[in-house]
């Protein structure tokens, strides 16, 4: 019995010591500055989404690929990824920017959720999305505006 009490006071210090070794990070600041049209593929769109990534943390944040889905009208609308990699320093800020694509079926199902007086226009949305940085260094975030896709007023 005193040996597993011993273990457990070990155990939960080790836990603890663990912990203090994963710095408290704050959130980063992240939020969509531009789209811009890409060449299309098919039977989808593409455009590249510009992220402003600001860092408000004391260490630089060091990623290798960044992952988005976009939702408008609680449906996924468009996806990306990309395997850039790069760095933010401390205290600073970057732009990054990912291709994603938009299926035609995905612009098809958006159109049939609108009302009638809804259109294409300064619809919410919100962003989620992930910068890899290894096993422990992944930042996930959510950005949450209005869209106004460039052309979405001009016919097909």
């Amino acid at each position: 019995m005193r040996r597993i009490l011993g273990l457990s006071l070990v155990l939960m210090l080790l836990s603890l010591s663990a912990c203090a070794l994963f710095p408290h990070r704050d959130p980063l600041n992240i939020n969509v500055v531009g789209i811009e049209p890409l060449p299309n593929q098919g039977l989808e769109m593409r455009f590249a989404v510009k992220l402003r990534v600001q860092n408000p943390n004391e260490t630089a944040i060091d990623y290798n690929g960044v992952a988005l889905n976009l939702e408008v009208n609680d449906r996924t609308l468009a996806t990306g990824v990309s395997d850039q990699a790069g760095s933010i320093p401390r205290f600073s800020e970057a732009i990054v920017s990912v291709p994603v694509s938009i299926s035609a079926f995905s612009v098809l199902r958006q159109t049939l959720g609108l009302s009638q007086t809804q259109s294409l226009e300064n619809l919410p949305y919100v962003l989620k999305g992930k910068l890899a940085g290894g096993a422990f260094g992944t930042l996930r975030f959510v950005d949450r505006g209005t869209l106004d896709l460039p052309g979405a007023s001009e016919p097909w």
